[in-house]
């Protein structure tokens, strides 16, 4: 396995025309400061007019402190790529949720599989949760504590799954035995927490969309990610890295790697491939 940002990358061709990355884990470090290297090489990218987008698990009301630290004012995919927002305006640009039908469905039948699971929605603009669910992070804007049936009137851009017993492979495994092919399913936390979309919804499908609106193939994108929820965006992008201290999965998908965010690992390959 090739370490990147200490030596010249195998294939490195033209610089990228857009540049796709993941946050924690990847450029946000455990105490969720990105690094001023980090902020200089991103701001220095896009100095360039080259586009750089944020893709993660996160919802939109916790981009706030990355924007301002970064001044970043294009778009981030968020959710899992549920929601695209636009991060000059702070406001939800386009969205691609997971209807009440399919996603009570999808409850029914884990909580008849798992009888302890619990289960919360994150929406465009806030959060609600079962009684039983219980947060690691600050959530924020929590608008209401009830079942499932209660709180998933309209459409979401997630449903969350938590199982306290269970780590979030094992549950990972688990509920795709009974749901199938009826959602996405995916983690990006070390605890049992399962983060499910619409059909068709990832980090890559909603990337592909910006791209595209951009005339930008996926050969000419770089990305960078750590956890499972960033596998189908790596496979999508022509040239894609993972974080040393990833997922096994994200490791073994992934030919190239760059350090933890602490030690700057994207900025430094940034700084490569771009001459910077």
């Amino acid at each position: 396995m090739k370490l990147a940002g200490r030596g010249p990358s195998p294939g490195r061709g033209s610089p990228p025309k857009l540049v796709a990355t993941d946050l924690d884990g990847t450029i946000v470090p455990p105490d969720g400061v990105v690094t001023d290297r980090t902020v200089a090489a991103l701001q220095a990218v896009e100095a360039l007019g080259v586009p750089v987008v944020f893709v993660t698990g996160r919802p939109p009301r916790w981009m706030s402190e990355v924007a301002e630290r970064t001044g970043h004012t294009g778009v981030a995919i968020c959710a899992n790529g549920a929601l695209l927002y636009d991060l000059h305006r702070e406001e939800v640009v386009a969205s691609f949720p997971l209807s009440v039908d399919v996603g009570l469905d999808v409850a029914r039948r884990l909580r008849s599989a798992l009888p302890d699971i619990s289960f919360a929605v994150e929406t465009h603009d806030g959060f609600s949760q079962e009684e039983s669910y219980q947060p690691r992070w600050d959530i924020g804007q929590a608008s209401e504590v009830a079942d499932i049936s209660r709180i998933y009137r309209d459409p979401v851009a997630k449903l969350l799954a938590r199982h306290e017993s269970l780590g979030p492979d094992d549950l990972l495994a688990a509920a795709r035995e009974v749901v199938g092919d009826l959602v996405e399913m995916t983690h990006s936390s070390t605890s049992g927490l399962l983060e499910i979309s619409a059909s068709g919804v990832s980090k890559a499908t909603t990337l592909a969309r910006v791209c595209a609106e951009r005339g930008i193939d996926a050969a000419d994108v770089v990305a960078f990610g750590d956890m499972p929820n960033d596998l189908p965006m790596l496979a999508w992008a022509g040239r894609s890295y993972a974080v040393a201290d990833a997922h096994p999965d994200v490791l073994a998908a992934v030919a190239m790697v760059v350090d933890p965010p602490a030690y700057d690992g994207v900025a430094r390959e940034l700084e490569h491939l771009f001459d910077l």
